[in-house]
């Protein structure tokens, strides 16, 4: 399928270009042979009218002088024949050239006066004949057929190149068409060109909206895209706002919660019930947390994020190597320095907060952190040596809830979290096995 509009309009114009000139071109030959043929004809018609003018009847007999004023009729090679008939059709003089020919005619006699038509011979060749009667001194015994014959070759042949010349004519004028077309379409296009550039902008986040430096029956879509932008933005800034709100509201409830579980945890005999309350409490927090993460997630608009990997990776690194001092984790970037994904910065800080947190706590001395482009995509590909996670096990720990890890404390949504933020995205996520040993979690990313 031609997904080219201007291609598309080529073909169109070039098609309907073709058509009109493949119907053009009979009725040009056509009417070309007829203007020839009438030519033939007055040239044959003055050719008669020579030989008429220099017969003459003597004593009812026809005298001819040896040179006519026509010099083609002199030449004993000429293309151009002539013929005199008696009224019984006897031929009566004829041309130096028609010696050598095989002509075979019979005037008609039949009143018209002038007769033009052509005639095919035994050898297969045609010729074109016209034939006049004439009554001299009119007398009965003196009437005669002037007769004027011409080869058809000659036509065929000038018929034949004229069809070369239309064709090779045709062919030219059909390039130059779509010459011609190819740079309207561009010129036509250049508004189209300057709107795509204007939407480069926008999802590079260089411009906000659309100009309006527009051709008018493009303002309509400009208009209609500034304003699914504006929307675009306030409904993002109100979901801020409003989970900023929310998030703030059930924070001191929570703070609240946790100071009375910590002064019951101080009575020996209120232990039991502090720590689930505690537990209770640190769950309401991540699922609070969860909920609020999964709201805020949508689908990427008109606006296009792009976020630099390297800096992101370094400061979590630095940040875990912290936490997980004790473990003295070596970690590999394979990453461009000047490397971008197709993320906003917060939601790429908690996808790979949460990725690369889960190979810190399980690896044993090794993480690696690599991003590579194929002709599938962008994988990011966050790998440790750790004990890795079994194959059947795999779909279920990217599931809210589920854990393999017991030993460390969490409700196992951040992985949850991590798929649904990867999907936001119209990205994939799969765990594989890794080749220091654990596992690898690859985020495959559409191409730019």
């Amino acid at each position: 399928m031609i997904r080219s509009l201007r291609v598309r309009l080529i073909l169109a114009g070039g098609t309907l270009s073709l058509l009109f000139m493949i119907g053009l071109l009979p009725a040009l030959q056509s009417a070309f042979s007829l203007a020839l043929r009438e030519a033939i004809e007055q040239r044959l018609a003055s050719d008669v009218t020579t030989l008429i003018s220099a017969a003459q009847v003597e004593g009812n007999q026809l005298r001819m002088p040896k040179l006519l004023p026509d010099e083609e009729f002199n030449l004993p090679d000429s293309r151009l024949l002539g013929f005199i008939y008696d009224r019984n059709s006897t031929l009566v003089w004829q041309s130096r050239a028609t010696h050598d020919s095989d002509i075979h005619y019979t005037p008609r006699y039949d009143g018209t006066g002038t007769v033009f038509t052509h005639i095919h011979e035994v050898d297969g060749v045609e010729y074109f004949v016209y034939d006049v009667e004439v009554k001299l001194l009119a007398g009965k015994d003196a009437a005669y057929s002037f007769v004027a014959v011409q080869p058809v070759e000659d036509y065929k042949r000038t018929i034949h190149g004229l069809r070369e010349r239309l064709l090779l004519g045709f062919g030219a004028a059909l390039v130059v068409l779509l010459l011609l077309l190819w740079g309207g379409l561009t010129w036509g296009f250049r508004s189209l060109r300057l709107l795509s550039l204007e939407l480069d902008e926008i999802e590079s986040g260089a411009r906000e909206s659309l100009s309006e430096e527009h051709p008018r029956e493009l303002l309509r879509l400009t208009g209609s895209l500034n304003r699914l932008l504006s929307s675009e933005r306030e409904h993002r800034q109100r979901y801020r706002d409003s989970l900023g709100d929310l998030a703030h509201s059930l924070k001191t409830p929570l703070a609240v919660l946790q100071g009375v579980s910590e002064v019951i945890a101080q009575r020996p005999q209120d232990l039991e019930q502090a720590r689930v309350l505690q537990a209770q409490i640190e769950r309401m927090s991540q699922q609070i947390s969860y909920q609020l993460q999964r709201a805020s997630l949508r689908k990427s608009g008109l606006v296009r994020h792009r976020e630099a990997l390297w800096p992101v990776v370094d400061s979590l690194a630095s940040t875990l190597d912290k936490v997980y001092r004790d473990k003295r984790v070596r970690v590999t970037m394979e990453i461009a320095t000047d490397a971008l994904v197709p993320m906003e910065r917060n939601a790429l800080l908690e996808m790979l907060g949460n990725l690369m947190e889960n190979a810190y706590r399980l690896c044993l001395s090794q993480v690696r952190v690599s991003l590579r482009d194929s002709s599938q995509g962008l994988d990011l590909c966050i790998e440790d040596d750790g004990p890795g996670v079994p194959p059947d096990q795999r779909a279920r720990i990217l599931q809210r809830g589920e854990r393999l890890d017991r030993q460390n404390p969490g409700q196992g949504i951040g992985l949850a979290v991590v798929k649904d933020i990867i999907e936001s995205y119209d990205a994939q996520l799969k765990l594989e096995d890794s080749s220091l040993g654990g596992a690898a979690f690859r985020v495959r990313f559409r191409p730019f």
